[in-house]
């Protein structure tokens, strides 16, 4: 990269278009992407640079706020020429992130069919599968044969976002079943479409949510599927570069959850310093609130700690057990749903596995507990004769508060995805600060029991 950069930059000195416009167009893509992202002040003269197609592609993979900094810097012309190549997705999802005024602008570059085509796709909702698909793609009928299927392929599969499936719909447009290419190319040319029909057809509704989607495609191994509305009409298609994009959204989006954030809608050094201040602000105050509850449990049994001041000094050990364990929980369980391995129907199955799981890590660390104030006892005195009542209550705290870490960790963004949240807000701060304040009032209460203060 480093010597693209420095071929790059002598090329833009010199000021040799054609020979920029050559070096451009021989890289790759992403090599042209990476490029941009290394001297965004030229964004626009590559784009230029670069024949159209290959304009366009660079510009599909470029993060939004990219787009937006080289919509503002190319030239009237060369921005119709991008907005009219870019396939009916891609554009759609290029316009329902711009402010209302710029799309109007660039939606009249359009010719009046995809002018049309871009206002139909804006019209389902933004989470949407209809924002995903796009119009292009090939249909046939049943009672074709292989050679006039061949023949349609060739006069229309160029416009095509995929000629990997092609898709057999009756005279009213109602969806029959999908064919992949290569089952048409391995026949006899004189096969009738009805007898490659196997009817196991998976398509998605034009409303479902777009994060849904996902676990579909990884499911079935598919490059492109159908979309469809209520009446089975075939729409259009969506392809996995797209589910690709939304994937990796989601996935950034549930990991800025996770650590207690708001999730950002721009790349990190793209977002501005106060908006990311605003982004992280209020889950730290929501966090900080409930932190101070910890005082007021300590407070209450402010009477029990003077007897045995002894007890304070295992409270930092004993709340961040308990606050690891659950992080580790809820962790593992939005993961697990967020990959359709779990769903709420499975909770009282995650229920028993974190029972077991929590006496047992509970367990290990409670042993481990006791030995350390064992061994110290042989060099100190500092948890006094009765260091072994010290032992037991912090060796069966760690027990008791690990499991309910695991526990409400493990439950919390199951409950939050039957309440209809996002399972994600159950972030690992959130439930750890949880079971800070509770694994207080556990531990005194088992301290209370066992050393009678």
């Amino acid at each position: 990269m480093k010597e693209m950069v420095e071929q790059i930059e002598m090329l833009l000195e010199t000021g040799d278009k054609t020979q920029l416009h050559d070096y451009l167009n021989s890289l790759n893509i992403s090599d042209v992407e990476e490029l941009i992202g290394e001297l965004p002040e030229h964004a626009a003269v590559f784009i230029e640079s670069l024949s159209l197609n290959r304009a366009v592609n660079v510009f599909r993979i470029l993060d939004f706020p990219t787009q937006e900094r080289l919509l503002k810097k190319l030239p009237g012309y060369k921005t119709a020429e991008l907005i009219n190549e870019l396939p009916p997705d891609d554009r759609t999802s290029l316009f329902s992130e711009l402010h209302g005024d710029t799309v109007k602008n660039l939606i009249l570059h359009l010719p009046p069919d995809d002018r049309k085509q871009a206002l139909a796709l804006l019209g389902y909702e933004e989470d949407s599968v209809g924002r995903l698909m796009t119009p292009d793609y090939v249909a046939v009928r049943k009672d074709w044969d292989v050679v006039r299927v061949l023949s349609h392929i060739r006069r229309y599969g160029k416009n095509s976002e995929t000629i990997d499936v092609i898709y057999v719909i009756d005279d009213h447009g109602v969806l029959l079943d999908d064919i992949r290419i290569r089952e048409i190319l391995l026949v006899d040319p004189a096969t009738k479409i009805s007898d490659l029909m196997d009817n196991r057809l998976i398509a998605l509704n034009v409303n479902d949510p777009q994060e849904e989607v996902i676990n579909t495609f990884r499911m079935n191994n598919r490059v492109a599927l159908p979309v469809t509305d209520h009446n089975d009409i075939l729409l259009g298609i969506v392809t996995v570069d797209d589910i690709l994009w939304i994937a990796n959204e989601e996935y950034t989006e549930d990991i800025q959850k996770i650590g207690g954030t708001e999730a950002l809608d721009e790349p990190y050094l793209d977002i501005p310093l106060l908006k990311l201040v605003k982004k992280r602000v209020g889950w730290l105050i929501i966090l900080f609130l409930s932190e101070m509850l910890t005082a007021t449990a300590m407070g209450f049994f402010e009477d029990q700690i003077a007897k045995a001041v002894v007890l304070a000094l295992f409270v930092p050990l004993i709340i961040s057990s308990g606050g690891n364990s659950g992080s580790q929980a809820s962790t593992l369980i939005i993961q697990a749903m967020a990959l359709g391995e779990v769903t709420v129907a499975d909770w009282w199955r995650v229920m028993r596995r974190e029972i077991i799981s929590g006496l047992l890590l509970g367990v290990t660390l409670g042993i481990i507990g006791f030995f350390r104030i064992y061994i110290w006892t042989l060099f100190s005195d500092i948890y006094g004769p009765h260091w072994v009542l010290v032992g037991t209550t912090v060796g069966l705290a760690l027990v008791g508060i690990v499991l309910w870490g695991s526990l409400a960790g493990s439950m919390l963004p199951l409950m939050l995805k039957k309440l209809g949240l996002d399972p994600a807000t159950s972030s690992a701060p959130f439930v750890a600060t949880l079971v800070d304040v509770t694994g207080l009032i556990i531990y005194f209460t088992i301290a209370v029991s066992i050393m009678h203060i």
